[in-house]
């Protein structure tokens, strides 16, 4: 059974950074996209971005404006979302997606899901 497992969610202040990861299990990075999600409450689910199963490629949305950084280790099966200068309006669950081969804005296209990690950003 594949899973997908997000960490490293939690209360932060406005303005500090966070490190959430996404460990894969039964599946193998090296050949899947991996895309980044987050739902806020009373709000649809939000692409953040993503990075193509080489790991060499990313693409975020317009919102991210650089505070958003997507890694991935294929060795390690992992895939890392780096947000930097939080705000409150970053608070939601985050989610990691995967998909086979290329990035996709639509989450509809992601295959594998994760049960998500709450961010909560106090200011």
């Amino acid at each position: 059974q594949v899973t997908l497992v997000e960490s490293g969610g939690g209360l932060v202040q406005a303005g500090d950074s966070l490190r959430l990861s996404c460990k894969a299990s039964r599946l193998t990075l090296s050949r899947y996209a991996m895309g980044w999600f987050r739902q806020a409450p009373a709000k649809d689910r939000e692409y953040i971005g993503a990075v193509d199963f080489s790991g060499t490629n990313t693409h975020y949305a317009d919102f991210v404006e650089g505070r958003f950084t997507i890694s991935k280790d294929n060795d390690k099966n992992t895939v890392i979302l780096q947000i930097d200068s939080l705000k409150s309006e970053d608070t939601a669950v985050y989610y990691c997606a995967a998909r086979y081969l290329v990035i996709s804005t639509n989450d509809y296209e992601y295959v594998y899901w994760g049960q998500g990690t709450q961010v909560t950003v106090s200011s």
